[in-house]
């Protein structure tokens, strides 16, 4: 696959008289205002995430408003967060054509537009419409650029980074719930929903901050695919990576030439344009917008062509045998997470532990301990000696089993272990990108990451309504965590059928290394 400049983070500069290049490094690729781009991904998880996760004082208020079923009322939050994670890979397709700043900004809109039209809803299924589709597809077109710059602006501590940045999911979980909960007291609920569209319109200030790496010119093509074959055989991936990496250096080449057409199409439009100074200002005016929609074009196009390649083209992400398994992953891991949020007030109430659970409840252990996961588990991943892929794995295997032993557990004490180290071992959440990275490289990271958590919006739409219909039939939570479990050790599985990925190699290359 071919890395672009871009993405690497290097600038290219003569290094003598022959002709030889050398590297320097960007100064915003691991400081500078790759922090800033944290704190824009942090503010957007407690802005999305967070939001996401209070949703259950609006389902009362909801409720208790249109006199509807607890099944049906609970697709609206069901399919606010499904779709905000369903519609990743469409939202790559913005990313190649527009970018992660502007996509981001139109999502923040879009985002607030969804909660503000919610406040005037009539019946649940308005709130289909507004909330669940227009609110989501928002949230997914913040959601996902929020990601991927962490992964473009941090080569040496992306693990840290990424885990830094989600962090806000469970910070908005605590901040979203208490400020809901005023909102609705003091102002009802439709009020709230308008003042909590207000406030989502912050997720534009968040798109601003994101801003694309700045580019310089470059050597010639053969120096760039002469870095990229050393930066993919220290990567030692599979040979399904390897073969995604070598077609995307041979389309890269076919892109220069589509580009090299564009320009001459741009060219002559502006020369015409210069030509018939002359003229009216009416025909200016009409050569005018035909250089704009010329320009529209070819960057529909090209982003397009890239976002087209990823999924069905030679360079498909689908040739890479463990990136398909790490979706089959993806499928059964996001609902074993979620279906312990929805079902444990009922398992609590089943034992009669509600008084402990009011003291402190098992949720808010989950949501605390799970910070310190992605934190500590972020930080662990970028040591040297340690394969982020490794603690991806036994964080998995501490998460399914405790799934399956929390069934087991019928003491508020034993519960609260359990919980502790469901929420630490989800920390894995933050190493999701960073083991996409390495699967596929920078370029398709956008596209690669919309599939996976596209894969999660598929588990977390339907994992809880799974497993509310075993509960229908067994009249006992324990299955639904029983089935759940073993789903989930099948993803695990596929995982550790491919071969091991390899740690990382520095991104930094030396002077003699980059020289042609």
């Amino acid at each position: 696959m071919y890395t672009s400049r871009e993405d690497v983070g290097y600038d290219f500069g003569d290094s003598s008289k022959d002709g030889s290049k050398t590297t320097q490094p960007n100064p915003n690729i691991d400081g500078g205002w790759a922090w800033m781009i944290v704190l824009s991904s942090f503010l957007v998880h407690i802005l999305i995430m967070g939001s996401q996760m209070a949703l259950g004082v609006l389902n009362i208020e909801w409720l208790e408003e249109f006199n509807q079923s607890r099944g049906l009322t609970a697709w609206v939050s069901s399919l606010s967060m499904g779709i905000t994670l369903i519609v990743g890979p469409f939202i790559g397709l913005f990313i190649s054509m527009c970018g992660c700043r502007k996509t981001a900004i139109i999502g923040g809109i879009l985002n607030a537009l969804g909660w503000i039209l919610s406040a005037y809803a009539s019946n649940v299924h308005y709130l289909f419409i507004t909330f669940g589709v227009t609110a989501g597809v928002g949230s997914g077109m913040v959601y996902l650029p929020a990601v991927v710059m962490v992964g473009q602006y941090f080569q040496k501590r992306r693990a840290l980074a990424q885990g830094l940045s989600t962090t806000g999911t469970g910070f908005g979980a605590f901040l979203m719930t208490a400020l809901l909960k005023y909102l609705c007291v003091e102002f009802g609920w439709r009020n709230a929903m308008f003042i909590q569209g207000a406030i989502a319109l912050n997720l534009c200030v968040c798109g601003a901050l994101m801003r694309p790496l700045s580019s310089k010119e470059v050597v010639n093509e053969k120096c760039i695919m002469t870095n990229n074959s050393e930066v993919n055989h220290a990567k030692a991936l599979s040979h399904s990576t390897d073969t995604v990496k070598s077609n995307g250096v041979l389309n890269g080449e076919q892109e220069k030439k589509e580009e090299a057409t564009n320009e001459e199409v741009l060219d002559h439009v502006q020369h015409t344009e210069s030509g018939g100074e002359s003229r009216s200002g009416k025909h200016m005016y009409g050569l005018c917008i035909l250089k704009r929609v010329s320009q529209l074009t070819v960057t529909v196009r090209k982003g397009f062509g890239i976002w087209y390649s990823s999924y069905f083209g030679a360079a498909s992400l689908f040739t890479n045998r463990v990136f398909v398994a790490f979706i089959i992953w993806a499928l059964f891991a996001y609902s074993s997470f979620v279906i312990p949020f929805i079902h444990l007030p009922e398992i609590v109430k089943q034992y009669n532990l509600s008084r402990q659970n009011n003291i402190f409840p098992l949720t808010s252990i989950i949501a605390i301990v799970h910070i310190l996961g992605k934190v500590i588990l972020g930080i662990i991943s970028d040591l040297p000696c340690i394969s982020t892929w490794n603690v991806f794995l036994m964080a998995n295997f501490t998460l399914v089993a405790c799934i399956l032993i929390l069934p087991l557990m019928q003491t508020y004490i034993g519960l609260a272990v359990i919980c502790a180290l469901i929420g630490f071992s989800s920390g894995y959440f933050s190493l999701m990108p960073v083991v996409t990275e390495d699967l596929v490289g920078t370029k398709h990271l956008a596209n690669a990451y919309g599939i996976i958590i596209c894969a999660n919006g598929i588990s977390a739409l339907l994992g809880p309504p799974f497993a509310g219909w075993i509960y229908d039939i067994t009249q006992k939570y324990d299955f639904s965590f029983y089935i759940c479990g073993l789903l989930y050790m099948v993803g695990i599985i596929f995982l550790l059928l491919q071969p091991c990925i390899q740690k990382k190699q520095p991104r930094e290359k030396s002077t003699e290394e980059a020289q042609v």
